[in-house]
């Protein structure tokens, strides 16, 4: 057994390094731009997609989980056929995103969602929805998407919407400023690298009500947000923390780390079982392991020239 001096350093310096709980779940992320109706309206909301496709990519860990639907090849069966898949793939511990922009309508009784050939409808969307087990945000940013907003919403499910109600009917701005918050480390308050789905709505929200008011124009689009906890979703990381998404060293070490993280786990799952000394000499090896490995992440982030203190403690 190592003295006890030895066994504290090495498990202070490795708690240190240690990612926190087991391998994160799988997020599959489905990006959807609308018919525009008006070139200008159709640039706008391709332009925005490909923002969020991008910046969701840096979340999910791969591009290969992020999917881009836009003007015409965003058709009701391919949209359809995207979720369809999503409900076979995914599991109740993995994460779903839809993100709807464009245009949308509302007649008192029906969302419908504009897109090339027959819309789809509110009632239609959900019940799609519904099939997908994983935990869900849905950002609608299209107009009268408020309609929706508490139909949507359900224990497993975060909604986001444009506009307050169905009434609220002219273009949005909000899909913009989404796609802002996304890439903005002023939407990252917490300087902790993540944009969660709180911290893109409460900035959205901000850049909306700013927008109007630099225009000397009445708001006409009030977002709401419906359902517990949307900080559970990340929707972007930004800088270092992009990095362990785009770069295949930093994503293999990260996945090195994940794995001793459940060796730890299933160690202090028994702890009760366990005499003292047998628990730290079964912990102490995997911590030193996760140190180790914090350490070559640190080496690989200065290999790419990232001055970044401490990286390898980052808990992307």
């Amino acid at each position: 057994m190592r003295p006890l001096q030895l066994r504290q350093l090495a498990i202070a310096t490795a708690l240190g390094l240690a990612v926190a709980g087991n391998a994160a779940a799988a997020t599959q992320v489905l990006v959807i731009a609308g018919l525009g109706g008006e070139p200008q309206y159709q640039q706008r909301f391709t332009e925005w997609s490909e923002t969020v496709a991008r910046a969701s990519a840096t979340a999910t860990g791969d591009e290969k989980r992020v999917q881009r639907l836009s003007g015409k090849e965003a058709r009701r069966e391919v949209i359809r056929a995207a979720l369809q898949e999503a409900a076979g793939k995914l599991g109740a511990s993995d994460q779903f995103v839809l993100v709807l922009l464009g245009h949308g309508s509302y007649d008192g009784n029906e969302y419908r969602y504009m897109i090339e050939g027959p819309d789809l409808t509110g009632t239609e969307l959900r019940e799609l929805l519904d099939r997908i087990p994983a935990q869900q945000l849905v950002v609608n940013a299209t107009s009268t998407s408020g309609a929706l907003a508490e139909s949507w919403a359900n224990a497993r499910r975060v909604v986001i919407t444009a506009t307050r109600s169905g009434g609220e009917r002219n273009a949005t701005r909000f899909g913009g400023f989404w796609a802002q918050a996304l890439v903005s480390e002023a939407a990252d308050l917490d300087k902790d690298g993540s944009v969660t789905a709180q911290e893109a709505y409460d900035y959205t929200v901000r850049m909306v009500a700013d927008s109007y008011k630099s225009d000397t124009a009445i708001l006409t689009e009030r977002a709401r947000l419906t359902g517990a906890e949307p900080s559970r979703f990340v929707v972007a990381r930004l800088g270092a923390a992009a990095l362990f998404a785009s770069d295949t060293q930093l994503v293999a070490l990260r996945a090195e780390q994940d794995r001793f993280g459940e060796q730890l786990a299933a160690i202090k799952a028994r702890k009760a079982e366990l005499s003292l000394d047998d628990y730290y000499n079964q912990i102490e090896p995997v911590l030193v392991e996760m140190a180790r490995v914090g350490v070559r992440i640190d080496a690989r982030f200065a290999a790419l020239g990232v001055n970044v203190e401490g990286a390898g403690d980052a808990n992307p």
